[in-house]
């Protein structure tokens, strides 16, 4: 090669920096925003896509993208947003966008209203669980179709954690990339020190343990910029912001491999409190400890019972009217199968 194609070889480098991205090709990524009910993943995602409107409740599972170009006369890059509604009480749909066709490309983007500590760890655990689940269950698949691409994921999984970090052995990557969001830092910002001093310890620890990055936003412009520094090196390739901010009394910025467990200190209780709890993994201590200060709201009560088609905001009377003798319908079937049932003889044999 001469030198001038080297220079451009180390130019197109520079400027497409995912190897798995080839100069003329288009990048294509897909992000799923879930996370407390209200807690602002719809103002999030139309900032990052510096739209200008005013968001809306997500009833469901709702579908956006944007696009970027890397460079003057190249294709325009795609980034895929999905956003699931409903808290927790919808978290099965999250495996209609997370398939085996595209778990390569996907990551997920944890969305965390500050402003209830008290549901903070249901919501968080619920999601991350079901999640990672679904995703291993891919991986697993994929094992036996596609060994190499299931190798490369879980390759991937440790990109953000070199093998002589402190902590490797410690930590356990969730298996896409993650980045975790605290939201509402200015209602957050009035509670008290020491509250805030536990909330953003256990979210470090979190957010480390599973291989994460973590930021505190707000509606700030300033904030909202932090978040889309994390959410568009997912979305687009951008460069990866190595900044870091620990201060407790200041929002949180940590890109993912820059916190280490000796930095985040041991869980805010004293070691009487910690002697007597039991838990089988740093996870679980963590948890005991937070809820200990924040007891959880139960399950159910983070459920969103609400249904949509009886909100009156969403009243088409011709739909309605269906909707009703529908219903009427559904009724009559099942009484009448009740009885088929109770007038069927079984055989006792």
């Amino acid at each position: 090669d001469t030198l001038w194609d080297l220079a451009i070889a180390e130019v197109e480098k520079r400027e497409n920096p995912d190897d798995d991205v080839k100069p003329g090709e288009v990048w294509e990524k897909s992000i799923l925003f879930m996370g407390n009910k209200n807690g602002g993943k719809t103002t999030i995602i139309l900032r990052c896509l510096e739209r200008d409107e005013s968001p809306k409740p997500t009833l469901a599972l709702e579908y956006t993208f944007g696009r970027r170009a890397r460079r003057h006369n190249t294709p325009k890059d795609v980034a895929h947003f999905w956003e699931l509604g409903g808290g927790t009480s919808l978290v099965e749909l999250i495996r209609i966008p997370i398939t085996s066709h595209n778990v390569r490309s996907f990551a997920v983007v944890l969305v965390l209203d500050l402003s209830k500590p008290n549901e903070l760890w249901t919501t968080m655990e619920s999601l991350l669980q079901v999640t990672r689940n679904h995703v291993n269950k891919i991986l697993t698949k994929l094992e036996k179709t596609n060994p190499e691409v299931a190798a490369e994921i879980k390759q991937r999984m440790w990109n953000d954690l070199q093998r002589d970090h402190p902590d490797y052995a410690l930590v356990d990557p969730f298996p896409i990339p993650l980045v975790i969001i605290g939201s509402k830092y200015d209602i957050f910002h009035d509670f008290d020190s020491e509250m805030r001093k536990i909330i953003s310890k256990t979210l470090r620890f979190v957010s480390h343990y599973y291989g994460a990055s973590l930021v505190f936003t707000s509606k700030s412009e300033a904030l909202l910029l932090k978040a889309r520094v994390l959410i568009n090196h997912l979305a687009f390739g951008y460069d990866k912001s190595k900044s870091v901010s620990v201060d407790p009394s200041k929002p949180l910025f940590i890109p993912a491999g820059l916190d280490s467990m000796s930095q985040i200190g041991p869980p805010p209780a004293s070691d009487s409190d910690i002697g007597k709890m039991r838990a089988n993994t740093p996870l679980e201590l963590w948890k005991k400890v937070f809820e200990k200060t924040f007891p959880p709201k139960s399950f159910s009560d983070l459920q969103d019972t609400k249904d949509p088609a009886q909100d009156i905001k969403y009243a088409e009377y011709e739909v309605d009217v269906m909707r009703a003798q529908k219903n009427q319908e559904l009724e009559q079937y099942k009484r009448n199968a009740s009885k088929s049932w109770k007038e069927m003889d079984f055989d006792s044999d």
